[in-house]
């Protein structure tokens, strides 16, 4: 106690080095939450939705966005592509990028997933 009756706390330097390091850590951390929040509502705000964290999460594993989408939706590539009214080897050449699906496919493919279309048209 300090002689005017304040709590006192004593600790090696090495745990107050520890705290400091942790309480930097979390400042950090809110900083990146708040530029996160800041960016998916302006996101949001332009009326589009944003990818679910799984989707996200096996796309940042090198999982291509339509692979990540119909996997996140728990469906193989056949119930998918029957769903789409394709055949499965066309969605294995979409989903390896070695084919471009047509306007009217996509739209397909965007309707058995239950996503919008903007998440699985390639960018131009």
């Amino acid at each position: 106690m300090t002689p005017g009756g304040e709590e006192m706390v004593i600790m090696s330097r090495a745990e107050f080095d520890r705290l400091a390091a942790l309480a930097s850590e979390a400042e950090e951390m809110a900083d990146d939450i708040a530029v996160y929040d800041a960016r998916k509502a302006a996101f949001a705000a332009q009326g589009r939705m944003v990818l679910p964290a799984e989707v996200s999460a096996l796309i940042l594993k090198g999982k291509g966005v339509l692979t990540a989408i119909r996997k996140w939706r728990g469906l193989t590539q056949v119930e998918l592509a029957k769903a789409a009214g394709i055949e499965q080897p066309y969605l294995s050449a979409l989903e390896n990028k070695t084919r471009r699906g047509t306007d009217e496919t996509l739209a397909a493919l965007a309707k058995a997933l239950d996503v919008p279309v903007d998440w699985i048209t390639p960018a131009a």
